[in-house]
């Protein structure tokens, strides 16, 4: 008998009008999809078929991510703006339009148990939010690039972020604080996953390995070698055996303890974005400009569950999974009932006005009979058992013909029945758990999330004591903006007095990047101050600010530099390449080291620049200008 096949495209779909931003499979069933584009549009999907489902709008600028919740039955988007919607997918309407970042959103997702979500965005800051009561509870403060990639923890009390700072983070959501960096990654980390069961972590990289971390001591327990590509996304299998890694065009297996890769699959999926394990089956999809890619691969054919290490007897052995780590206590806890009378719990920062409103937006079905069947299905009595799902079956042949359709099944209502039946009244939650523990699942409401605030215990705050507290935030700032007026004259008084040079070093030296900034702005209007002497000066400061967390800052920077580059680029690719001239010259001497000074720089901006090629917006744009001039210099 034929070997079975172990993986194949299973379709390709024009999934948008625009390009396509963001795919999410759901992670319950694994049959359903959603997409955001540029068209401010996001599309639902059923695996395996092409039409459109639903259509939901109301977003002012692009889609960057989407995210299912853990019952499909919600979907929440984040657009370029920093704006979020939380859709019903049962009733076809928006829950609620979210603000309050102030960049735009690159990842998501549902906390397990309450109606709650975290978000991150390229402002660095992680927010959770209360999707009840239309607010941000709390926003975590510690990254200093981009949130790629966030996950709650199984039992719902830990938030994992990674950055494009090169971190791991492990937030602890009761106390309101960070509990520790993960730090021996050497490139932006892209994504995070907890182990279904264990006090495990998984983290891969740009910098191709993917490592693994101890959640009781917060040590490295093993590190893949490195991967011919970055990886861009990981899932464990849902008994935690063996953990998947996608890298382009790839699919590995690996085992932790100690590491070992079990098998690797080609696969022609490029750089997938998502996937998801139903049955015996992985689904994973990816996308290139307005079309969406779906792929499936036979996991009874990929060890460790299938080949010759798929026995029972031998697969907890094989996938490296520990008898002596603590698990994760994750029964779903009584919750509170979602129509308390109390007021909401007020965010620690006020919203960011944006233009997206929930009156403009609109859930357009394109397809009611399928709509009915993946959605409005969930609607079902307790005792009625979900159909068998039939596997996608592969192509007769290598071509990426399209495979047969497959009815969706509908999700299982026993647990959507349970979670939708809430007490009417408050359940007394018990303390928080400590650090370094198995954890209780208790109840879970908006102030658990809270860190505990003095007031929480002396009381409520007099009128003399806000006013205190104003006042102390009025001076801090008021002295902030004096310090940099006052530098600012004194720049201002150098440069008018004729000595350009001594006022930039001036600027520098004070140490203050928005001083710097306020220069250099002016420096990118007046082109022809640009000499060798500045660029040597200002090119090792403008690296620095292209690394700044204010895209203000990244944005002048990068236009300094296309400035250098135009005006000053073919100067220095001259001086470098002019053969050694005839005697002694010592202006030549001194022009080509100013020279291999400022290609230095400019090569140390390139080589950071690569790194974040990926980011999008205005920043994307600038990346791709400055690499293209940089190409010149070569």
């Amino acid at each position: 008998m034929a070997n079975p096949k172990r993986a194949w495209k299973l379709q390709e779909f024009t999934a948008h009008g625009a390009d396509v931003k963001c795919v999410g499979l759901g992670h319950k069933s694994g049959r359903v999809m959603v997409t955001g584009g540029d068209d401010r549009k996001v599309n639902l999907w059923s695996v395996g078929k092409p039409h459109c489902i639903m259509s939901l709008t109301g977003h002012t600028t692009s889609i960057e991510a989407v995210r299912f919740g853990h019952a499909e039955e919600m979907v929440i988007a984040g657009s370029l703006s920093g704006a979020l919607k939380v859709w019903d997918l049962e009733q076809a309407k928006i829950l609620r339009t979210l603000t309050g970042h102030k960049a735009g959103i690159k990842s998501l997702d549902f906390h397990p148990y309450g109606d709650y979500a975290a978000s991150g965005s390229m402002d660095c800051n992680v927010k959770l939010w209360d999707i009840r009561r239309k607010g941000c509870i709390y926003t975590y403060k510690s990254h200093t690039g981009c949130v790629n990639c966030l996950r709650f923890s199984p039992d719902g009390r830990w938030i994992a972020s990674a950055g494009e700072d090169d971190v791991v983070k492990l937030w602890d959501l009761t106390a309101g604080k960070l509990l520790t960096d993960l730090k021996l990654h050497k490139g932006p980390v892209n994504v995070v996953e907890f182990h279904p069961h264990e006090l495990l972590l998984a983290s891969g990289s740009s910098d191709r390995t993917i490592k693994f971390w101890d959640l009781e001591t917060f040590q490295l327990v093993s590190s893949t070698e490195g991967d011919s590509t970055g990886i861009r996304s990981i899932a464990f299998h849902p008994d935690g055996m063996c953990l998947y890694s996608g890298s382009h065009d790839m699919l590995k297996v690996y085992g932790w303890e100690p590491v070992h890769c079990f098998d690797a699959v080609s696969i022609g999926w490029s750089d997938v974005c998502d996937m998801s394990i139903s049955n015996t089956q992985m689904i994973g999809a990816s996308f290139y400009k307005t079309n969406v890619s779906s792929f499936v691969v036979n996991l009874e054919s990929v060890r460790p569950l299938g080949g010759s290490q798929a026995t029972n007897s031998n697969r907890r052995e094989s996938s490296g999974l520990s008898n002596s780590r603590k698990i994760f206590v994750t029964e779903r806890p009584p919750t509170q009932s979602t129509k308390q009378a109390s007021e909401p719990k007020q965010s620690d920062e006020p919203a960011e006005k944006t233009e997206e409103g929930e009156d403009a937006s609109a859930a357009d079905i394109q397809n009611p009979a399928e709509y009915r069947e993946l959605f409005q299905g969930n609607i079902r009595q307790a005792h009625v058992n979900p159909p068998r799902v039939e596997p996608f079956r592969p192509p007769a042949d290598d071509s990426a013909a399209d495979a047969e359709p497959v009815r969706q099944r509908s999700a299982d209502k026993n647990e959507r029945g349970a979670q939708n039946i809430k007490p009417s009244r408050p359940v007394e939650r018990s303390p928080p758990p400590q650090k370094r523990s198995p954890r209780q699942a208790n109840d879970i409401s908006a102030e658990d999330f809270m860190p505990k605030q003095p007031e929480q215990v002396t009381g409520t705050l007099s009128e003399n004591e806000v006013l205190d507290f104003i006042a102390n935030g009025h001076n801090a700032m008021m002295t902030v903006m004096s310090n940099r007026s006052r530098n600012l004259q004194i720049v201002r008084a150098m440069w008018t007095s004729g000595n350009l040079k001594t006022a930039i070093d001036s600027a520098i030296s004070m140490n203050d990047p928005a001083v710097l900034v306020d220069v250099v702005n002016i420096l990118n209007l007046k082109t022809s101050l640009w000499n060798l002497d500045l660029c040597t000066i200002l090119l090792p400061k403008l690296k620095e600010l292209m690394s700044s967390k204010y895209e203000c800052y990244v944005v002048t920077a990068g236009q300094a530099i296309k400035l250098v580059i135009r005006n000053m680029g073919q100067t220095i690719k001259t001086n470098l390449t002019a053969p050694p001239g005839i005697g002694v010259d010592i202006s030549r001497e001194e022009r080509n080291k100013k020279c291999s000074r400022c290609h230095t720089a400019l090569m140390d901006i390139r080589s950071m620049i690569e790194k974040r090629r990926d980011a999008a917006g205005k920043l994307a744009s600038l990346y791709k200008e400055i690499l293209l001039l940089m190409s010149t210099l070569d």
